[in-house]
């Protein structure tokens, strides 16, 4: 196993949540408090970062804390330390705590926060609830001496081009006749220089996603035996890796709504929610967002689910999701605990592969503000 600094870590994290997934305007996301560069040997995993928190990650010996909530949400005008959030950052800091935040891109990501909360309740058949990221998709035409492709082949898929659905190492073949004349100065792989020479070569072609474009051509380059390859590259209209806020899937079995209700309570832990509809009706398609997800009333409507469920509903859009015949189930922020068990599980698996020596820690502190009295 391998010791492992803050960045390696955050590398790790990133892979799998990145920033680029972040769909709200100036999420404060990444490393808010601290450096990444030093070991990390333990990191607690919360959803917020009170001074609870801090000193459970004191207590424990986490040098590194990974949130959900970012812990500096809003432009600072100072750090006093004889104010509550002052005096947070000032612990943090002494006992050389970095906290990293992972806010919507974390909502967004596959096996983030939302699909934790449609895990929990046992959605089948999922869907994203609003688009709000894709890549274009890119194709590679290069051309190669019949001898070398195979070589080259090899090289683009294991760089991640080719991959198309459930399948990868997608290429077409074509062959044909390359003709050139090498300069004076040139070093020519084959033919003499002054000479027009014809050799027997195929084409290559592999697509894939803009995001590793420099990964790809730097395989092509390097497995390719010409000092200068003749290559291609071509946007798409077609576009890979969809992805997006909130989540669309089926319950396991029809409830109504008043047992959808004690449903959510019982697999989201929490002692009470609101609910707006009638609790007889029935309930099958559910559309969800973890947090606030007021503005996506519609967007609930538009995939006609059933019943929408996401936190701290607005008393006017409750009455709007009313007048458009949208059942509600608000079981509070805080439902996206979930996150502390699902990011820890995760994390811990991506550097076990990886073979890092670091252990993550699920926080115990409770966060939710609110007493249900």
């Amino acid at each position: 196993m391998k010791t492992v600094n803050g960045q390696e870590v955050i590398q790790v994290f990133e892979a799998w949540s990145p920033k680029k997934l972040a769909c709200m305007d100036n999420d404060p996301i990444g490393l808010a408090i601290g450096t990444l560069n030093k070991p990390v040997s333990k990191v607690l995993v919360t959803l917020d970062v009170n001074e609870a928190v801090a000193n459970e990650a004191i207590e424990k010996g986490c040098e590194l804390i990974i949130a959900h909530h970012p812990p500096i949400f809003r432009r600072l005008a100072n750090i006093r330390t004889d104010h509550p959030a002052g005096r947070l950052y000032e612990k943090l800091i002494k006992h050389d705590i970095a906290v990293y935040a992972a806010h919507t891109n974390l909502d967004v990501a596959e096996g983030g926060v939302n699909d934790l909360l449609a895990d929990a309740l046992q959605l089948k058949n999922r869907s994203i609830l609003e688009e709000t990221y894709a890549e274009n998709l890119l194709k590679l035409a290069v051309f190669i001496p019949t001898a070398n492709a195979q070589a080259l082949r090899e090289a683009l898929a294991k760089a991640g081009a080719g991959r198309i659905g459930d399948y990868e190492a997608c290429s077409y073949t074509t062959t044909g006749e390359g003709r050139f004349r090498a300069l004076a100065g040139a070093n020519p792989f084959v033919g003499s220089v002054g000479e027009l020479h014809v050799e027997e070569e195929v084409k290559v072609e592999v697509v894939f996603p803009e995001s590793i474009k420099g990964r790809v051509l730097k395989a092509m380059l390097t497995s390719h035996p010409y000092e200068e390859p003749a290559y291609d590259v071509i946007r798409l209209e077609q576009q890979t890796n969809v992805m997006g806020l909130g989540r669309v899937g089926y319950l396991t079995k029809d409830m109504t709504l008043q047992q959808f209700a004690e449903f959510v309570k019982q697999q989201l832990d929490v002692p009470a929610v609101r609910v707006v509809g009638d609790l007889q009706s029935k309930v099958s398609k559910v559309a969800l967002v973890g947090g606030d997800g007021n503005k996506y009333i519609y967007a609930a409507k538009r995939v006609g689910a059933d019943v929408f469920l996401t936190g701290d509903m607005y008393f006017h859009t409750a009455q709007d999701a009313q007048a458009i015949d949208l059942q509600i189930v608000d079981p509070g922020h805080h439902v996206e605990k979930v996150m502390i068990a699902g990011v820890a599980k995760k994390m811990a698996e991506l550097c076990e592969d990886k073979k890092y020596l670091v252990e993550f820690i699920q926080s115990t502190i409770h966060t939710e503000p609110f007493l249900f009295v």
